[in-house]
């Protein structure tokens, strides 16, 4: 996507080719999008019936971005006596400021149109192309182009309006104009996307974070959050740059739900701008040293939305954490399970998970009573519907086999889970990091019994399923010829050989044995996992390694950002900070922003990390990658009443310095400094 420009404001997002232009193409996520729906696929500016050409562009803030633009083709010896410019910023929906600027010593008449027009595609229908089963009409009017969507009860519309005198037909608006000398002609062009409920209303109209937004009122709402943060002094310039854009981008993903009333921070740009369970919980742990306030709404939703029943077609289940939330036409007909959809194993262990560290860093236990109930359901679940073949493992298989995921955890694309000669295993399976986070749950489950809900037998049950399940996990999981944990096993308890970035989630969670923590540590560092840039999902040499392969051999940020986490807490301070030093050192080339995954090529091969294709970007666990290195690098760890401070800078990085970290010991600073001297060149 790197000649797409995009920009986003909460809900809705919109991505053109980089003249501004959006062309129809089924199967393109360009467009203007907002609550799972395009509302725009052709919006194109002509002049006298030429396309232009762009001359610079300009989308440094994430709501808003400019395009300079000349007519015909571009030479050497340029000499236009015409330039266009566009402003554009999101709106409830898009504004877009057009302005025609005359350079010569005479008046001249112009034409300029801008084709209008939609598909009103949902999501899963770009994804997956197929025919619309409502009617599409066009209703043009007095400097206005009412686009209209209807399916039984299911409306939606894109009302676009001039704020100056245009020739209005069913595919868009042309404007005849005279310039003088020297001088400009402009229009403010906005296009609203209207959602109607089931009796005709806007349903955004109810939203109290939704109304004028313009750019001075989302900066000034972007830069409020910002100043929340800790401020961060560092002598490593790819450090600065990364933390500057992760707070800038983690303010631009929050969105408000349609159906819940509060702001959320959004997964990614463009597939995913709505809540995921697990993309959201790992988001929040990310964040939860440098934003705290932005983590209760995420917990409080996904405990209000926890599964109540068994519904084969949505994967819900008693107790079970939700996976995706989407507000589409797909969705409202029942064609997606997505209202919400509870495909995912690990969301609900993180659950858990989630809300001990929540109350570790805030001191909040008024959340951790108030959700008693949703967290005793999440950790009965891991031992009952999670537990499909009784054996003490996490299991999983969709109950819905035409349209639920048949990989329910984060490696969930089609040929992520997979043994080392290339072989799939059956369903069930059993993946090794979700085992991991089982773990987790119960010992951080026992310490919220015993300290706050006044339950020590329950505690004390909770610890010895944990430490079962790690004795368990450490026999049937361990792959001796090659000393690694299996990624999986399969249904007949065998284990699923891959050597796989996974076994460093396994750190993270604390199930790993103390005398084989040294030799995973070696192979996440190792030249099979370990690209110079970061680990890989999959080693080289493994059948299905593809540097390129989604999750068969990228890097991505989230992944290394929990594994360097997970060396840190079993002491492995310098494998760490290998691999923090490897990912903000990508992040330069990136500009700052780390995307959802990039090339698992080796260092040594390129200069630059290569990037990944399809790649959401902005992505929030990725916005959240920095944070939690920085955390790392620093050694801060919430003990009672006290933030522990044990830094450990990467050599060569120099003085890092993090200001006002909030938590329940008020606010505290923590400064760290590398052993070697300071390399300049990291400093730029």
């Amino acid at each position: 996507m790197s000649d797409l420009v995009s920009i986003l404001d909460g809900n809705t997002f919109l991505v053109s080719d980089d003249r501004g232009d959006i062309e129809p193409a089924p199967d393109s996520p360009t467009g203007l999008f907002s609550f799972d729906t395009r509302f725009l696929s052709t919006w194109v500016l002509t002049l006298g019936g030429e396309r232009l050409h762009l001359l610079s562009a300009d989308d440094a803030h994430s709501y808003q971005s400019q395009f300079f633009l000349a007519p015909g083709e571009p030479m050497h010896d340029l000499d236009t006596r015409v330039s266009l410019m566009r402003h554009r910023w999101i709106s409830e929906g898009l504004a877009e400021q057009l302005t025609v600027f005359n350079h010569s010593r005479e008046t001249i008449r112009l034409t300029v149109r801008v084709a209008m027009g939609t598909d009103f595609a949902d999501l899963f229908e770009i994804k997956n192309v197929q025919p619309k089963q409502g009617r599409v009409t066009a209703e043009p009017g007095h400097n206005e182009l009412r686009l209209v969507y209807q399916r039984a009860g299911f409306r939606r519309e894109s009302l676009i309006t001039s704020s100056t005198d245009a020739q209005v037909d069913a595919e868009g608006m042309t404007f005849h104009i005279r310039i003088g000398p020297h001088d400009e002609w402009n229009t403010l062009l906005h296009v609203a996307a209207v959602i109607r409920d089931t009796k005709g209303r806007d349903a955004r109209a109810v939203l109290p974070l939704i109304g004028d937004r313009t750019p001075q009122v989302i900066l000034a709402e972007q830069q409020e959050l910002i100043d929340r943060a800790p401020k961060l002094g560092c002598d490593c310039g790819p450090l600065a740059g990364a933390y500057r854009r992760s707070l800038n981008d983690l303010a631009a993903l929050r969105y408000q739900s349609i159906t819940i009333g509060v702001r959320l921070i959004a997964a990614g740009l463009p597939w995913f701008m709505t809540l995921f369970g697990r993309d959201s919980i790992f988001t929040s742990l990310q964040i939860l040293p440098f934003l705290p306030d932005l983590v209760p709404p995420t917990i409080t939703i996904l405990a209000g939305l926890q599964g109540t029943r068994v519904d084969d077609f949505r994967d819900e289940e008693p107790g079970k954490i939700l996976h995706e939330l989407r507000y589409g036409e797909t969705a409202g007909f029942e064609e997606q399970p997505h209202s919400p959809y509870y495909g995912g194993a690990d969301s609900t262990p993180l659950f858990v998970i989630l809300l001990d560290e929540y109350e570790r860093w805030t001191g909040d236990g008024r959340l951790v009573r108030q959700l008693e109930a949703q967290t005793r359901a999440a950790l009965a679940w891991i031992d009952t519907y999670g537990d499909l073949l009784g054996t003490g493992y996490v299991w999983y298989r969709t109950r819905n086999p035409t349209t639920g995921l048949p990989n329910q955890c984060w490696k969930d694309s089609p040929d992520a889970i997979t043994r080392a000669d290339g072989g799939l295993p059956g369903f069930p399976r059993a993946t090794c990091e979700i085992q991991g986070y089982a773990y987790d749950a119960k010992i951080r489950g026992a310490r919220l019994a015993r300290k706050f809900w006044n339950d020590p037998d329950y505690a004390d049950r909770l610890e010895r399923e944990a430490a079962e399940l790690k004795a368990r996990f450490n026999r049937d999981f361990w792959v001796d010829d090659g000393e690694y944990y299996a990624l999986a096993l399969d249904p007949e308890g065998r284990p699923v050989d891959a050597l796989t970035s996974n076994i460093g989630h396994l750190l993270w969670s604390g199930i790993v044995d103390e005398s084989r923590a040294g030799r995973i540590a070696e192979h996440l560092v190792g030249p099979r996992l370990f690209s110079g840039w970061g680990v890989r999902t999959l080693a080289t040499g493994q059948s299905r390694y593809n540097p390129v392969g989604y999750h068969v051999g990228t890097v991505w940020p989230f992944d290394n950002s929990i594994i360097a986490w997970g060396l840190r807490r079993y002491g492995y301070r310098e494998e760490a900070g290998r691999i923090c030093e490897a990912i903000l050192s990508a992040s330069q080339h990136f500009g700052g922003r780390l995307p959802e995954a990039f090339a698992g090529y080796q260092r040594s091969l390129t200069e630059y990390p290569v990037q990944y294709p399809t790649a959401c970007s902005p992505q929030a666990w990725s916005a959240g990658t920095p944070l939690l290195l920085l955390r790392v690098m620093l050694g801060l760890e919430p003990q009672q009443e006290h933030l522990i401070i044990d830094p450990m800078v990467p050599e060569g990085m120099g003085r890092i310095e993090l200001l006002d970290i909030r938590g329940r010991w008020g606010t505290v600073d923590a400064l760290g400094r590398s052993r070697g001297p300071h390399d300049p060149s990291r400093g730029h």
